[in-house]
């Protein structure tokens, strides 16, 4: 099994972070819009992430976790379906007002981290610029 470990520091506090983040069913929209056209709850664990290229994941809620931030979930079909998923995402302070944001991807077989790994980098772009800029509008 590979993993994929990414982190970014982001110039917002981490409760406006992880008010996207743990938002399970809206939070990848929110995360990454226009990289992510739709994000909807299917079943009261899972919802189905839609992106720009097509790809389609149905994802399982595992853990949601408010005091250490940090949200746990499984891609378990769509166009991509795994032998084996498991994602953290988690939130922690990172100095004054700023945050680390921690995504790691657990996937089986290992030829599936590099296109996952592309996906979070490009994710992760967006979500910063997304959430820095709100914050500036708030400041």
């Amino acid at each position: 099994m590979a993993s994929v470990h990414k982190e970014i520091i982001i110039d917002a506090d981490p409760a406006a972070v992880w008010a996207i983040i743990s938002d399970f069913t809206d939070g990848p929209a929110r995360m990454a819009p226009g990289f992510v056209t739709d994000s909807r709850l299917d079943e009261p664990d899972v919802r189905v992430v839609t992106f720009a290229d097509g790809t389609v994941l149905r994802e399982r809620l595992i853990t949601l976790d408010d005091e250490p931030r940090r949200l746990v979930y499984s891609v378990i079909g769509g166009t991509t379906q795994p032998e084996h998923d498991n994602a953290s995402m988690q939130v922690v302070p990172h100095g004054e007002g700023r945050s680390r944001f921690l995504w790691i991807h657990d996937v089986r077989p290992d030829d599936l981290t590099a296109a996952m790994g592309a996906g979070m980098d490009h994710g992760l772009n967006i979500f910063k610029q997304t959430v820095e800029s709100s914050s500036e509008d708030l400041g």
